[in-house]
């Protein structure tokens, strides 16, 4: 499946927003009294350790909303693998806003990048099954578009977006009314009919119980890969089966092996680690001249 970028419409307020957090009142004051106003470079986005980018159209925004004059020419793009040294895009344009644009955009590449980088991992892991891995709601408040495209940027699916795209009958809404079967009913009566209904059952007997009453799809929430066999055969192709709880690289194969259809990892958008990703300036003029890899990341 084809990366589909975000509209712009999407991506735009959200750069601006962490412009003018930067920004603030008075502007980049450092900048402003050290580089001189005509000044002009070229920098290089390069990698310096190993991942999958995302965020490039982010990135690109942070600089040419602080100035128009800044280009900024794609190497790669999202959804590639990087090695240390690869240079991922060259920005030329006024020094001034070329410094005050960089954190922002790092900041949006880098966060991004990393959560493309452990969705990719996730996916490597279970390439022999026929699960595919999905983020959750569990992502930075504000970013959760950025960061579910950066999840399918890594090879990834994404569940809901949120509350109103569909129902998920979690734990709290069982205990509250008053078990897995009157929680169904209620959701049927109360959501129109292309709203899919899903429901987190934590033991069998609740999974059985949800099957005899019908849903979309189940959510088995923290079961041994053992468990899980016995769910997909209880469920037997009625449901979408979808795994959640205790996925890293290491166990989600044997997860995988189970037989369900998606595995859901919280972590991907809450706890990714940034890729490292760094800007560095080009004394050289041409834009000919930059090569495609860094021997050595300053």
């Amino acid at each position: 499946m084809s990366l589909v970028p975000l509209p712009r419409l999407i991506v735009e307020p959200l750069v601006r927003t962490a412009l003018l957090e930067d920004l603030g009142l008075a502007g980049d004051i450092t900048s402003a009294s050290v580089i001189p106003q005509d000044h002009r470079s070229t920098v290089v986005m390069a990698a310096r350790q190993p991942g999958v980018i995302a965020g490039l159209d982010a990135a690109e925004l942070a600089f040419t909303l602080v100035d128009p004059e800044i280009v900024m020419r794609r190497n790669l793009r999202d959804g590639d693998a990087v090695k240390p040294g690869d240079v991922i895009a060259t920005i030329e344009g006024p020094s001034r806003g070329l410094l005050s644009g960089e954190r922002t955009a790092l900041n949006f590449l880098g966060h991004l990048s990393g959560i493309a980088t452990v969705t990719a991992e996730i996916a490597a892991a279970i390439q022999d099954s026929k699960a595919s891995v999905a983020c959750t709601r569990k992502t930075t408040p504000g970013l959760r578009a950025l960061e579910k495209y950066a999840v399918r940027a890594g090879g990834g699916m994404n569940h809901r977006f949120a509350l109103y795209d569909a129902v998920l009958i979690k734990d709290n809404h069982v205990a509250i009314a008053g078990g897995v079967t009157e929680a169904i009913r209620r959701a049927r009566t109360g959501v129109g009919h292309m709203v899919k209904i899903e429901v987190e059952v934590d033991t069998l007997d609740q999974l059985r119980e949800a099957m005899e009453t019908g849903v979309d799809a189940v959510l088995l929430d923290n079961m041994t890969p053992d468990q899980l066999r016995e769910a997909v055969v209880i469920v037997d192709g009625r449901a979408i089966t979808e795994a959640s709880g205790r996925v890293t690289p290491a166990t989600a194969a044997a997860i995988a092996a189970s037989g369900v259809d998606l595995i859901s990892v919280g972590w991907l958008t809450h706890s990714a680690p940034v890729l490292d990703i760094g800007l560095d300036f080009v004394k050289a003029a041409a834009t000919d001249a930059v090569p495609r890899r860094i021997a050595q990341v300053l």
